[in-house]
């Protein structure tokens, strides 16, 4: 099998943070001796493109820079020292890559918390152009059976929730609140949610009830217009949920979750509000016993068993289809808390 490969390819460029994002002609790269090259065939639009974009995480990222970090796509060349991997197989491309493998992090599974990883989209230019090479023992393999526009977006926005709520700890049976439920992120973290058994309380914009109980969410919760929500939430699941994950992008509900999370409850920020830092009372903190996490995506079992999800059909992914040219209308879209989908560009249009 061979596959043509042209010598340049389309890319999303901008070269000053919040500036023009430019569609462009660039060199098509070649896959090093351990490096795999893929045809990008989706990428989704990730909010932490945005952040990117906007300058807000410029400690973490360069610039100029093709944004990008949830692509799914086709093996067309494999590095000489590669092994696994055979032309036309189906490829993912997450956010953290080139981990070493071998420090006490790698070792435990925590992978993304090396400190030799290099961030698609952030650090090193990512999934928003047609091809891109990438370690053959860092890309994702996608079964062949799974809908691969939607195994783009799994790649991050899945794997951190999966992930988020494996770290919660709530069992089966137990009350988890969702923040900004009804955004991409949380979308996704209804279901992934259902399918462990959890029952979920959605809490969002009022226009976005609907969606969120038609994913399954049990209870809404209405984040700007309810008048006290801790009262409300702790009545409402009887004592307090036993988690919370903050997936809204704002201060306030991330101190609200640990006021009103049950006791010994878990809190898992998510979320990266553009002033990431919040305060709260440590008296109830320390005598509720209750634990504060972070999380950021996944190991690569993480995205293994997300994945399969998704290959299973039990998590659907409501995906919006888009141009590449697209991207910044998406990205209003974001800004003025619009997105209901998980938009996902689709080089073919």
């Amino acid at each position: 099998m061979t596959v043509e490969i042209p010598t340049t390819q389309r890319a999303l460029v901008f070269d000053t943070w919040n500036g023009p994002l430019e569609v462009r002609q660039v060199p098509v790269p070649s896959p090093a001796d351990d490096e795999i090259l893929v045809k990008i065939e989706y990428s989704g639009i990730c909010h932490s493109d945005l952040h990117v974009w906007l300058g807000d995480l410029k400690g973490m990222s360069v610039c100029p820079l093709v944004g990008g970090h949830e692509g799914a796509g086709s093996v067309v060349q494999i590095g000489k020292n590669v092994t696994g991997w055979q032309l036309g197989d189906k490829a993912g491309v997450k956010l953290m890559n080139f981990n070493c493998l071998n420090c006490e992090f790698c070792k435990k599974g925590h992978e993304p918390l090396c400190h030799h990883i290099q961030n698609y989209g952030f650090d090193r230019s990512g999934t928003f152009q047609e091809y891109l090479t990438i370690r053959g023992v860092d890309a994702a393999k996608i079964n062949k059976e799974t809908n691969l526009a939607a195994a783009a977006p799994i790649l991050c926005a899945g794997v951190t929730v999966y992930k988020a709520l494996k770290e919660s700890n709530v069992k089966p049976g137990q009350i988890i609140v969702l923040t900004g439920a009804g955004g991409g992120l949380g979308s996704l973290a209804i279901q992934y949610a259902n399918a462990m058994g959890m029952r979920v309380v959605a809490m969002d914009h009022s226009s976005k009830e609907a969606h969120c109980k038609n994913l399954g969410a049990e209870w809404f919760v209405d984040a700007f217009d309810t008048p006290d929500i801790v009262s409300h939430i702790t009545k409402l699941t009887e004592g307090g949920p036993h988690g919370v994950i903050n997936f809204a992008v704002a201060r306030k509900p991330m101190e609200q979750a640990v006021e009103y999370v049950r006791k010994r409850g878990t809190v898992v920020f998510v979320g990266l509000p553009k002033d990431s830092k919040v305060t709260f009372d440590t008296t109830p903190f320390i005598f509720n016993a209750i634990t504060i996490k972070g999380s950021i995506v996944g190991s690569r079992l993480d995205v293994d068993e997300a994945m399969e999800f998704v290959t299973r059909g039990i998590v659907k992914v409501p995906l919006e289809l888009v141009k590449l040219e697209d991207v910044p209308a998406v990205y209003q879209r974001m800004i003025d808390g619009k997105i209901t989908s998980r938009a996902v560009v689709d080089f073919s249009l």
